[in-house]
């Protein structure tokens, strides 16, 4: 069983110029990808490349989102000390581990109660307390905390859903993958005016499809 790598000042110093080479420039944002160690996040196998630019596997036939994506879904969501968030799909925890560094409050639901358990554990060990974990339908929100000031998705929708459209306070922003599961996708960003909603391409991606339903 390989070894996993240490995460010590060298290795944090390469994966945040990793991060900054691929568009990464917010300061706030890299001081909170620094402060988390992604390694904690990876399992088995894979751990050794906890800190390679690359998605990975996690359980329940999820991947962990490579770190320069995160970083520049991250950077597009400008969360502020104050923003109330929600994320859809919380996956392995990391990027909700991120969001909790950098804003108020932080909701993330997932369909697979298995990666809602462990992300719970690993938020308790690493004092994140500002974030609420729940099992169920993201595509839903969640309407009882809402307005949300930012709102991201980590699985693709064909379109933005609209309940997560309704649920964003006036100014608020939501980032998420578009498209179909089996094609290109497009990183979208969405921002609430007093009057509806601006789009604004971003880049391409590929994520998971975004499910209905419990896992």
């Amino acid at each position: 069983m390989s070894r996993p790598v240490a995460w010590d000042a060298e290795r944090k110093m390469q994966f945040v110029f990793a991060l900054r080479s691929k568009g990464v420039t917010n300061k706030r944002v890299l001081s909170a990808m620094e402060a988390v160690d992604r390694g904690l996040f990876v399992k088995g196998i894979f751990a050794a490349r906890a800190y390679e630019d690359m998605p990975l596997p996690i359980a329940s036939g999820q991947t962990i989102s490579q770190p320069s994506v995160v970083g520049l879904m991250t950077q597009a969501l400008d969360v502020q000390p104050k923003s109330k968030v929600l994320e859809v799909g919380t996956g392995s925890g990391y990027q909700a581990a991120i969001l909790a560094r950098l804003g108020r409050r932080i909701y993330t639901v997932d369909r697979h109660r298995g990666l809602v358990a462990e992300a719970r554990k690993l938020f308790a060990a690493m004092d994140l307390h500002n974030i609420t974990v729940i099992t169920g339908d993201g595509s839903f929100g969640l309407p009882e905390q809402a307005p949300f000031d930012r709102i991201i998705l980590t699985a693709a929708a064909e379109d933005p859903p609209g309940p997560l459209l309704a649920q964003m306070a006036i100014g608020g922003i939501m980032v998420l993958p578009v498209g179909q599961s089996n094609a290109v996708q497009t990183l979208i960003k969405v921002t609430r005016k007093a009057m509806g909603y601006d789009y604004e391409e971003l880049m391409p991606v590929r994520f998971v499809p975004l499910l209905e339903g419990l896992g």
